[in-house]
């Protein structure tokens, strides 16, 4: 689907549109994250609160203006929703979202005030994503796909490019999991760069949909999805993301629901961070012990997207 010099074409193009994220050692804590010797990439300070704005303004600023006239659709748990949204106001045309039953009040509030249309349809992103596709055929709206495009992509891998420009000793990257559009991004540029650093995806357990795929040696999807986080809910990937993640991707843990939680907890009350449960996933897999990590390994953990969650309880 994409390769390292796309992942640099993107980064050139987004560079003034987007912010490049700080890292943050994870030090002088009360509950350590186990013997991880941790930094957090601060993608949830990415303008709309997440790295899907690195994606879907490359998405933006690779279509001609021709191709905008009838304004741009997505469907979305939320973040992407929110990117696409931030898109449409760049370029100055009407940005529609459909979202499932299960996207957070505040991330539709957030949308609304970024000018979108947002239409709640289906319990989950794949039902909404009909909608949305039917949409896009019925008024010739531009579709954004939440992860299966390569400018997408390609986009979301310039997190893993100033993950190895601000922390070039690093070993493991953990990076959370949905359709696999961020892990797949971030893989290509690292395996790229620093084929040796490994890469580990963190899926919700109630969505285990590239796990289960990888176990059965194709892309299958998933009957029932049973989480409740939105942004980590699709019932099955595209193919070319498949391939990315089964030749890329060195594994993939589970975290469930509660945990992520928990671990939006420990980030507000340690931090000072106001993540959304996918944001915390990488770090409920290391307060959970679901990744192996040797001593003196330095690990990044992508706090993705932002969100009231640990702050609501």
């Amino acid at each position: 689907m994409i390769g390292i010099e796309d992942v640099r074409a993107a980064a050139e193009r987004i560079n003034g549109h987007v912010r490049r994220t700080p890292m943050m050692d994870a030090t002088a804590l009360m509950s350590p994250l186990g013997d991880a010797n941790a930094a957090l990439k601060l993608e949830l300070l990415q303008v709309t609160g997440s790295f899907k704005a690195r994606g879907a303004t490359n998405r933006l600023l690779s279509l001609a203006k021709d191709d905008l006239a009838k304004g741009i659709v997505t469907a979305s748990g939320g973040n992407h929703g929110l990117a696409t949204a931030r898109a449409g106001w760049m370029a100055g045309v009407p940005a529609t979202i459909f979202l499932p039953t299960n996207a957070t009040p505040a991330k539709i509030e957030k949308l609304k005030a970024w000018g979108a249309d947002v239409r709640i349809v289906g319990s989950a992103w794949h039902e909404s994503n009909v909608a949305a596709l039917g949409f896009a055929e019925r008024t010739g709206a531009a579709y954004f796909h939440p992860f299966a495009d390569p400018q997408v992509v390609a986009g979301q891998g310039t997190v893993g490019m100033e993950i190895l420009d601000q922390m070039p000793d690093v070993d493991v990257i953990l990076v959370a999991m949905g359709g696999g559009g961020l892990a797949s991004g971030v893989a290509t540029a690292v395996k790229a760069l620093k084929p040796a650093t490994r890469v580990i995806g963190i899926e919700a357990e109630g969505c285990p949909v590239l796990l289960r795929a990888i176990e059965a040696g194709e892309n299958i999807g998933l009957d029932k999805i049973t989480t409740s986080v939105a942004t980590m809910a699709c019932a099955k990937s595209d193919d070319a993301i498949f391939e990315i993640v089964r030749d890329r991707v060195d594994g993939i843990v589970l975290v469930d629901d509660v945990e992520m939680r928990k671990a939006a907890a420990w980030l507000w009350f340690e931090m000072g961070l106001a993540a959304d449960l996918s944001g915390a996933a990488a770090i409920a897999a290391l307060r959970e012990g679901r990744v192996a990590v040797k001593p003196g390994e330095r690990v990044c953990a992508i706090v993705c997207g932002a969100g009231p969650d640990a702050i609501l309880g």
